[in-house]
């Protein structure tokens, strides 16, 4: 039986790198050394590290002025992070709450001696919509912070809130390389990789090298200045997960790239959007002008019902289609390794499914 993994993360990744890490594992590159035992400031790390950094400036057009960090903590880590790097002018960030990642990140700055304003929620619409700024956005704020994609409640961004000269701050986790964005419009970008870019471990960070004004007392295993300065090497780094990053970054670029993976994505995502806006068992609440290329959660309205989907599902081998307990229902995660075919049977699936129910 094949199997397809609609996990929204850890996730599917390409079966050409899962192949690689397999057939490397035990010796890399002719060492007699597992990557999993070799040293992170030996030749081999080296090379790993710099050609991730550079694919991923390649694949993203990353300006110079922008710092690649490999850090770790997750995104998660990062919501305390960003407003200790970057918010020690004003000490006030402003957020727009789209979902469970935006809010939680509003719910840290404070944490860190930060305030942070909610501009405007969608919470009140079960964040089948996204907020926008209510009027101008004030200019004493150090940045503004907001989702890119929010991988539980299945909205993203495709026009980016106008900040003035405040500068734009994106969580991009769940759409990083799936989704093509300029970075230039962006002062950072922040991402886990366990997603779309590699296993879980390791967190990839953009930055504005200007921006970089570090509030008193900031831990050193979350300074950007110093990360930039020892090329993310200040203290031992997640070896294995920027390895296999970087093979997942190789990947995409043999395979054309971040537009070619948004064509695949929106080729994707549009057979089972196509098929859940014509079904009269299953639908997708989310607005349709915001829905994300990358998770899309659906349900029938009957949580029973859901779960029966979900177990007949499984049992033909679509995995992971439990929907996050904050939404319900159901939840396909699309990334960019998760071929068409996969679509296509779970479709196929859930075709069959109405018919019979």
């Amino acid at each position: 039986m094949v199997v397809y993994n609609f996990a929204a993360g850890p996730a599917i990744m390409p079966k050409e790198v899962i192949k690689q890490i397999q057939e490397e594992l035990p010796s890399l590159n002719g060492s007699g050394m597992s990557v999993l035992e070799i040293s992170h400031r030996g030749q081999d790390f080296d090379r790993i590290i710099a050609d991730a950094e550079a694919d991923l400036r390649a694949l993203m057009a990353i300006p110079d002025d922008y710092a690649v960090l490999f850090m770790q903590g997750g995104g998660t880590g990062q919501f305390a992070a960003m407003p200790l790097n970057l918010a020690g002018q004003h000490r006030r960030i402003a957020v727009l709450d789209s979902g469970q990642w935006a809010a939680r990140a509003a719910e840290e700055a404070p944490r860190v001696g930060v305030v942070a304003d909610v501009l405007a929620s969608t919470k009140a619409q079960k964040y089948t919509q996204l907020p926008t700024l209510p009027a101008p956005l004030a200019q004493d704020y150090d940045y503004l912070h907001i989702c890119a994609n929010n991988t539980i409640e299945g909205t993203a961004y495709w026009q980016l809130p106008t900040t003035g000269t405040v500068p734009l701050v994106a969580d991009m986790s769940s759409n990083i390389c799936a989704q093509e964005y300029n970075v230039r419009d962006f002062g950072a970008i922040f991402a886990g990789a366990q997603k779309n870019l590699g296993p879980a471990g390791v967190t990839v960070v953009i930055v504005r090298r200007d921006l970089i004004q570090p509030m008193p007392g900031l831990p050193t295993v979350f300074d950007y200045n110093l990360f930039d300065r020892k090329h993310s090497l200040y203290n031992t780094p997640p070896v294995f997960a920027i390895y296999a990053l970087g093979l997942v970054l190789k990947w995409l670029r043999a395979n054309g790239g971040v537009a070619e993976m948004q064509r695949r994505n929106r080729v994707k995502s549009g057979k089972l959007y196509d098929f859940l806006d014509q079904s009269k068992l299953f639908h997708n609440p989310v607005a349709a002008d915001v829905r994300s290329l990358t998770n899309i959660p659906f349900m029938t309205g009957d949580a029973q019902l859901d779960d029966a989907v979900i177990h007949a599902a499984t049992a033909a081998g679509l995995l992971n289609l439990r929907g996050h307990r904050s939404v319900g229902g159901l939840r396909a995660s699309l990334y960019n390794a998760m071929p068409l075919a996969g679509v296509d049977a779970l479709v196929d699936f859930l075709h069959d499914f109405e018919q019979h129910n």
